[in-house]
């Protein structure tokens, strides 16, 4: 799962909805820094309301990572994703065709639910406007065994660049990913891998309703 897929059930608890994106902020902002579920579960009740919160998030998003990938139709997906990235691409060490089958299903998927309901996006991003990122910052060093310092500029920057409003867009897209594989040093895709792009939209689309049920076939929320 990506942020949005992450998160969009849980716009009207702002701090909830910000500890949901917390694991993908720190891929991002400091990889040093690792929030496990056991450990963030210790916090949801917490004297702090907004603390809990952003730590029944954390514990939410590693649940839901953990059914999710193990889906079916996620898994199909994913391998149907990575044969066309390897049939693609160029032979070159610096492509991982699974990694790009898996990230392009949670990237694609985002963009489905983004698409089947927009009003909701700018719903999200309002949310993530009224959390304080101290407070987010400051739970995720009580969780973690490393703390970090950029958490807080980086959420602010989350929310101004609004990145996932780019799912929409294959050439945007594409920049988004580029900008994935160098920070984990892997080689950029080539512009060609638009049209591959494109492809994978159509087959995560197809099948989105599918992905959709898994997340709302039964009651998916951890319970605090």
């Amino acid at each position: 799962m990506n942020y949005f897929a992450h998160g969009y059930r849980f716009i009207e608890q702002p701090y909830l909805l910000a500890g949901t994106a917390v694991p993908d902020w720190l891929s991002v902002a400091d990889r040093r820094v690792r929030t496990r579920s056991d450990r963030a579960l210790e916090f949801v009740n917490h004297a702090d309301p907004r603390v809990a919160a952003v730590a029944q998030g954390i514990a939410q998003h590693h649940h839901d990572d953990a059914w999710f990938h193990d889906t079916l139709v996620f898994n199909q997906l994913s391998g149907a994703l990575s044969v066309l990235c390897y049939s693609a691409l160029p032979p070159d060490e610096g492509y991982r065709p699974s990694f790009l089958g898996h990230i392009l299903v949670e990237l694609l998927l985002d963009a489905a639910l983004i698409a089947s309901d927009p009003a909701r996006l700018d719903r999200y991003y309002t949310a993530m406007e009224t959390v304080d990122p101290h407070i987010v910052q400051h739970t995720v060093n009580g969780i973690a065994r490393n703390s970090t310092d950029r958490l807080t500029w980086f959420i602010v920057r989350f929310c101004q660049v609004r990145f996932l409003c780019d799912y929409a867009d294959d050439a945007k897209l594409l920049f988004r990913l580029n900008q994935v594989l160098l920070r984990v040093r892997l080689t950029a895709l080539p512009h060609s891998f638009i049209d591959v792009i494109g492809q994978a939209r159509q087959m995560v689309t197809a099948r989105a309703g599918e992905l959709f049920h898994q997340a709302n076939s039964c009651d998916q929320r951890l319970a605090s």
